[in-house]
């Protein structure tokens, strides 16, 4: 394989890198609009006068589209070239990313985030695409660390700066924000991307029949994943058909694409080893870094009381131990088996959610640093092997294609993980709540006790309510420890689940030579 892929691979030049970096802010933009949003969703909802079951399409329309554009960019990317697919992804997204913010109602704003979505999904996968094609071999490991940090350090700092510009501004900056960025680099990737060719006959023998079936699949999927733990999963009758729909629609994908000449999406990539280990490992990482940044919020805003904008300061510890890992971690890929280093930083994910098992009411910034800076670490140690493992050992054609799926494991690892994080959370705090309610009913010495005093304090603000009010209180106070008792348990399933996903790290296979190991072998 390296025999005719060192022509291909120059040495590493000013022009190459602008456009690589370009490219770089473009994918941080599109991942970084989820949890930007995801953080200022209740101030949106106020200022469109939207409904709590509107408000969420908001989310799960931008998440439905984004999916279903990261396995079709790579045929997009061989089609259309990575110059001209990323440029158009790029203007898309700035002028959807006006039309968010120019949204005077609910349905405008879930049509826009629809296509905002969708557009920007093409700028993911290219990138990866990017790190492994256009760099020598030598420089592989710095540059995936680099790309590993990008994604995921966007969603993992989204929403400190959601916090900052809800409160600063409005919600409106969300979207604005993206408008001089996406400008810059639509035109940095015109003016510098130029490694590859577009092959416009392609487009004449694109699949409707698979872009259909891969539609249905996937948003069908990420429907299902998204609102089943809110509305009891298969009791709901709309759940239950997208289900049956991801099915029927999953099975006549896989056929299609397997059985037709030029397939949308090229599942091919799964017969080498160390990309279908590799996948299986971005979705694991991918259910960490999406159910851990929707954990540490929930338990920040229900349990503390913080807003987006404290919730955005507590959280950006995991993002400054990332940025400060990055450059360590990329001196080390070029020397270190990429698997020691995965197993690694698995093991860390798993110690620093077991860090936080004992976790109380009172837990604030000081005593969530330290597992979020071990989560930190973790991640960029092992999202950067996890990548070369995957990606480096492939030949440049089925590059574009492949990190499409990578990209797709990643995000359907979230999607999943989401989903189960939630019904767990859920499921535990009402078993919580039933053996604390059997703990303080009445005749109980304690909770009789414990009524007394607390009425005793309301008496001389609230008189004949008092009693009331110590009752509210005491409920509260109830299900506020049954809530924290469910997230001590969610913490530990997600330590047990990584602790268990270090032992396929064998399943891997070292990859031989330079080329293969993306510079693991130098």
């Amino acid at each position: 394989m390296a025999g005719p892929q060192q022509p291909a691979l120059p040495e590493m030049t000013p022009r190459r890198t602008l456009g690589f970096v370009a490219m770089a802010v473009g994918m941080f933009m599109a991942i970084l609009d989820i949890q930007i949003v995801s953080s200022s969703l209740t101030e949106i909802q106020a200022g469109l006068s939207a409904s709590a079951q509107e408000i969420s399409w908001v989310q799960t329309a931008y998440l439905i589209a984004e999916i279903i554009m990261i396995p079709l960019s790579g045929f997009l990317g061989r089609a259309l070239s990575t110059r001209y697919l990323f440029a158009i992804a790029a203007g898309g997204f700035t002028i959807t990313s006006i039309g968010c913010a120019t949204s005077n109602s609910i349905g405008e704003m879930i049509v826009w985030r629809a296509l905002q979505g969708f557009i920007g999904g093409g700028m993911i996968p290219a990138v990866f695409a990017a790190a492994f094609t256009i760099f020598p071999p030598n420089r592989r490991a710095m540059v995936s660390a680099i790309v590993g940090l990008i994604a995921t350090l966007a969603p993992t700092v989204g929403p400190t700066i959601g916090g900052y510009l809800t409160n600063i501004f409005s919600w409106h900056w969300l979207f604005l924000v993206n408008v001089i960025p996406g400008i810059a680099v639509t035109i940095g990737v015109l003016s510098f991307v130029d490694w590859d060719k577009p092959n416009f006959k392609l487009l004449q023998r694109f699949d409707y029949i698979g872009l259909i079936t891969l539609a249905a699949f996937l948003g069908s999927l990420e429907y299902v994943l998204e609102e089943g733990s809110a509305n009891d999963w298969f009791q709901d009758e709309t759940i239950a058909a997208l289900a049956v729909v991801t099915v029927v629609a999953g099975v006549l994908f896989f056929w299609r694409v397997l059985k037709t000449d030029e397939p949308i999406v090229d599942v091919r990539a799964f017969q080498n080893r160390n990309f279908a280990t590799g996948a299986l490992f971005s979705f694991m990482l991918g259910v960490g870094l999406y159910g851990l940044v929707y954990l540490y919020p929930v338990y920040l805003a229900r349990v503390r009381g913080y807003d987006s904008l404290q919730i955005g300061e507590t959280m950006f510890v995991t993002g400054l131990f990332m940025m400060m890992t990055a450059p360590i971690v990329g001196r080390l890929g070029q020397k270190m088996d990429p698997r020691y280093m995965m197993a690694f930083g698995l093991s860390l994910f798993a110690l620093s959610c077991l860090e936080l098992v004992p976790i109380t009411k009172d837990w604030a910034f000081s005593e969530l640093f330290i597992p979020q800076a071990m989560r930190g670490v973790a991640l960029m140690t092992s999202m950067m092997p996890v990548s070369m493992l995957a990606l480096g050992t492939l030949p440049p054609e089925r590059m574009k294609n492949a990190s499409g799926l990578f990209n797709l494991t990643r995000n359907l690892g979230g999607a999943v993980g989401l989903a189960v994080i939630t019904t767990i959370l859920n499921n535990r705090w009402d078993l919580h709540i039933t053996r604390l309610h059997e703990q303080v009913q009445w005749g109980r010495e304690a909770a009789t006790e414990r009524l007394d005093a607390m009425t005793k304090g309301f008496a001389a603000t609230l008189g004949s309510d008092a009693n009331l009010a110590a009752i509210k209180t005491l409920t509260q106070s109830v299900k506020r420890e049954a809530l924290v008792m469910a997230f001590s348990d969610v913490f530990l399933v997600l330590a047990v689940i990584f602790a268990g996903i270090v032992l396929l790290v064998p399943l891997a296979q070292k990859p031989q030579g330079a080329p293969a190991g993306g510079g693991g072998g130098h």
